[in-house]
C-alpha cells in the first residue's frame, strides 16, 4: 500500500505563478477573478527516498532557486509539505498522476454530480442558492416550460459546504491542508491539480478498503460523536405561528398515527413578512406575542415525548434589541470605514456577529444557552455561516482566509454552547454549511435549501449526490428538507413531490419536514387525509428502522457515512457513476421516485440478493423495472442480513 502511495508520489509535477484574486459578493454569492502572472513548470530533480519518506527537489530555471517537496510517512500515509521558497512566488499548482478511468468524489458538497471526473471545483464557501440562478431559472421554465433534467455548466456552482478533500475511486484520499480560495481540477484524465494560493501542504492517505478509508479520514478530520436517541424515533414536523397552530397540527397527525419526536418552529423569535415569503425574525429570545410562555410549552410537549427545536443563525436583525446591545458593544463584522457591514440576505440587510472578537463569541454562545437551551429546546437549525465578505474588517485576522473557516467556527460555538451546558446526549443541531472543521464539531448536516421541484439542479434528486458528496468528505450524517424550501413565482410544492419526498427520508438518518419560503402556496403534511395517512406511515417506517440507523451511527462515529454510494461495497464500474440511488447503511438499498408522475423505475442492483421492502419479492443482480406507488418507493433489504429478519418481524405494522 505504502509503495503505491510513494510511486504516486514519485510522479508530481510542480506549476508556480505569481497571482491575485478579486471577490465581489452579492447576497452571499461570489464573483471570482483570478490574474496569473508568469507561469512556469519546475523541473524537477533526483529523488531521495529518505527513513521519514521522499525528498524532491524541484528547480526554478529563470531564478535557479530551488524548492523541496518533503513527503513524511509511511504505510500508505503522508504528510506532503514544501521547503524553501522562490521569489515572488504565491500560486502553486501541484499536478497528481492519476489512472485514465480513476474516478473522484467529495470537495464537500455537490449537487447535479456526484462523480466529479472530468470538472474543476472552487473550494471556497458561498450561498448555493443565489438570486441570479433561480432568477434565471423561473426565467427559462416560463418561455421554454419545466425541464427538470436540465443543468447549469458545473463552474457555474457555488456551494454551502466547500472542502479541500476528495477520495478516489483506487482507495486514496487528498486533503489539502489550506484554508485560502483553492481548486481542485479532474478535467483531464490522467491528471489531479491541485491549486494552492500559499505554499502547499496536503495530507495523502491509502486503504485496502472504502470503510478502512473511511475510519482513516476520520482520524484526519474528526467526528462529532453519538446523537440524541430520541431522534429516531419518528418525524420532526415544521410547524410554524405559535402553540395554537402547533397543538392543532400535532392533533391532526397524531389521530392517524403519526408518531412524532420532534417540532421544529423556526420562529420562536418572531416572523418577518418580506416579498421572498415567511421568514424568521433574526433576534434570538422567544417572541412573547407569537409564543408565549414557551418554556412552560416546551415543557409540556416534552413530557408527551415530543421535543421542541428552534432555529438561530450568525446574524442579528437591524430593527431588535439584541442588535442594539451588539452594535454598542462592538461585537459585529466592521466595513473599511469602521462601520457595522450590513450583509443583504434575499431582501433585508443584517448585521454580522464578529466571532474573533473574543467576547463577541462568548456573548453569542451566551445566548444559546440561555435564550434557547435555558428554556428547554432540543435542538435547532444553526444556519447560514457562508456569507462572510473578504473585504470586510475583523477584530483578529484575514478576512480572506477566515472566509472558508467562517462555518466551521460557527460549528464550534455551537457544540461549545451544547457542551457547556451539560446537554450533548440531548441536544440536535443542524447545519447547512461548513469546511474542514465542520466534520468535527458539526452535530450533522442538511443539505440546504432545495427547490420544491423534480428538478436534477436543485430539487429532490439533488438531494442523493449532495449527501453522498458530504460522505465522502467526512460528513457521515446527512438529511434533507422533505418537500424542499424555494417557492418562488409559479415555482410551489406539489402533493405529489411532498410525499415522495418524505417517503426517501424515511429511508434517510433522519426524517423532518419543512413547510418552506411560502407556507400558504406550498401543498403541508396536513394538507388532507391522504397527506396524513402518508405521514403516518413513513414516520413509522422511520421509527421501526430505530436500531438499523443506531447501528450504522455507531459506524458513521467511526467515519463510515450512514448513506454511501453503492460502490462502498460493491466495486463494480456502472455503481462509481451512480446518483439516484444509495445504500443506507450495509443492508438497505434505496432508488427514490425522482420524476414527476413516475409510478414505476428502472432500477439497477448490484451483486446480491435483494428482498423488496414491501412486497417481500426477491430480486437478483441487474436491471429491474419495478412497481413504485405511492407509498411503496423501491427499497430493498440485502438478503441473509439480521435486517431482514427484523423488518419481517415488523411489517404488519406498516
Amino acid at each position: 500500500m505504502s509503495d503505491r502511495i510513494q510511486k504516486l508520489l514519485k510522479k508530481i509535477e510542480i506549476r508556480v505563478a505569481q497571482g491575485n484574486d478579486y471577490f465581489r459578493m452579492s447576497r452571499g454569492s461570489f464573483r471570482y477573478v483570478r490574474a496569473l502572472y508568469n507561469r512556469r513548470t519546475l523541473k524537477k530533480g533526483l529523488i531521495r527516498e529518505t527513513e521519514e519518506g521522499l525528498r524532491i527537489p524541484f528547480t526554478d530555471e529563470r531564478t535557479k532557486e530551488t524548492i523541496y517537496l518533503i513527503a513524511r510517512g509511511s504505510n500508505g500515509s503522508y504528510d506532503v509539505t514544501i521547503e524553501g521558497d522562490i521569489d515572488k512566488i504565491n500560486r502553486y499548482s501541484i499536478r497528481l498522476p492519476a489512472e485514465a478511468d480513476e474516478h473522484f468524489y467529495g470537495c464537500g458538497e455537490t449537487y447535479s454530480k456526484f462523480d466529479l471526473t472530468g470538472e474543476k471545483v472552487r473550494i471556497f464557501v458561498a450561498e448555493h442558492q443565489n438570486t441570479r440562478r433561480i432568477a434565471g431559472k423561473i426565467i427559462r421554465e416560463k418561455v421554454r416550460g419545466k425541464r427538470p433534467e436540465k443543468t447549469l455548466s458545473f463552474l457555474n456552482y457555488e456551494s454551502y459546504y466547500a472542502q479541500p478533500t476528495y477520495v478516489s475511486s483506487r482507495k486514496y484520499f487528498v486533503h489539502m491542508d489550506t484554508d485560502r480560495y483553492a481548486e481542485i481540477t479532474f478535467r483531464k484524465r490522467g491528471v489531479v491539480r491541485l491549486h494552492f494560493e500559499e505554499k502547499p501542504s496536503f495530507h495523502i492517505e491509502a486503504a485496502e478498503s472504502f470503510e478502512e478509508l473511511s475510519g482513516r479520514q476520520k482520524d484526519l478530520l474528526g467526528s462529532y460523536g453519538p446523537l440524541p436517541e430520541w431522534i429516531y424515533d419518528g418525524a420532526i414536523l415544521a410547524i410554524q405561528e405559535g402553540p395554537k397552530v402547533i397543538d392543532e397540527k400535532i392533533r391532526k397527525a397524531e389521530e392517524k398515527g403519526t408518531k412524532i419526536c420532534g417540532i421544529w418552529s423556526q420562529d420562536w423569535c418572531g416572523c418577518r413578512r418580506t416579498g421572498f415569503g415567511y421568514q424568521v425574525m433574526w433576534n434570538w429570545e422567544a417572541d412573547e406575542e407569537l409564543y408565549p410562555d414557551l418554556k412552560n410549552k416546551i415543557e409540556e410537549w416534552k413530557k408527551r415525548g415530543i421535543r421542541f427545536l428552534g432555529y438561530i443563525n450568525p446574524f442579528l436583525a437591524l430593527e431588535k434589541p439584541l442588535y442594539k446591545y451588539a452594535h454598542e458593544h462592538g461585537y459585529c463584522v466592521k466595513n473599511s470605514k469602521g462601520e457595522d457591514y450590513l450583509v443583504t440576505i434575499t431582501t433585508f440587510p443584517a448585521a454580522m456577529i464578529d466571532f474573533t472578537n473574543p467576547e463577541a463569541y462568548e456573548w453569542y454562545k451566551s445566548l444559546i444557552k440561555k435564550n434557547m437551551i435555558g428554556i428547554g429546546m432540543s435542538g435547532w437549525m444553526a444556519d447560514f455561516g457562508e456569507y462572510l465578505p473578504v473585504d470586510a474588517v475583523l477584530y483578529d485576522g484575514d478576512p480572506e482566509v477566515l472566509h472558508n473557516q467562517w462555518p466551521a467556527i460557527w460549528a464550534k460555538l455551537n457544540r461549545e454552547a451544547v457542551e457547556e451546558c451539560g446537554k450533548k446526549d440531548e441536544i440536535f443541531y443542524f447545519m447547512r454549511a461548513g469546511y474542514t472543521g465542520s466534520v468535527k464539531d458539526a452535530c450533522a448536516m442538511w443539505t440546504g435549501d432545495q427547490h420544491v421541484d423534480w428538478s436534477v439542479d436543485d430539487g429532490l434528486p439533488s438531494v442523493i449526490p449532495a449527501s453522498l458528496s458530504l460522505g465522502m468528505s467526512g460528513q457521515t450524517k446527512v438529511h434533507s428538507d422533505a418537500g424542499g424550501y424555494t417557492t418562488i413565482m409559479h415555482m410551489t410544492r406539489s402533493k405529489e413531490l411532498l410525499m415522495r419526498w418524505e417517503e426517501m427520508n424515511a429511508f434517510s438518518p433522519l426524517l423532518r419536514t419543512h413547510e418552506g419560503n411560502q407556507p400558504s402556496r406550498s401543498v403541508q403534511f396536513d394538507g388532507d387525509e391522504e397527506l396524513l395517512e402518508q405521514l403516518a406511515k413513513m414516520s413509522k417506517i422511520h421509527a421501526a428502522l430505530k436500531p438499523y440507523l443506531k447501528k450504522i451511527e455507531k459506524e458513521a462515529d467511526e467515519g463510515i457515512p450512514m448513506m454511501r454510494p453503492l460502490f462502498y461495497h460493491y466495486e463494480e464500474e456502472w455503481a462509481y457513476e451512480e446518483k439516484g440511488e444509495y445504500l443506507l447503511g450495509r443492508d438497505l438499498l434505496v432508488a427514490p421516485v425522482l420524476k414527476e408522475g413516475d409510478r414505476k423505475r428502472t432500477v439497477r442492483l448490484p451483486d446480491d440478493s435483494w428482498i423488496h421492502f414491501f412486497t417481500k419479492k426477491e430480486y437478483g443482480e441487474g436491471d429491474h423495472e419495478v412497481e413504485a406507488p405511492i407509498g411503496m418507493p423501491p427499497v430493498f433489504i440485502r438478503k441473509g442480513s439480521e435486517l431482514e429478519t427484523y423488518i419481517r418481524s415488523l411489517q404488519e405494522e406498516f
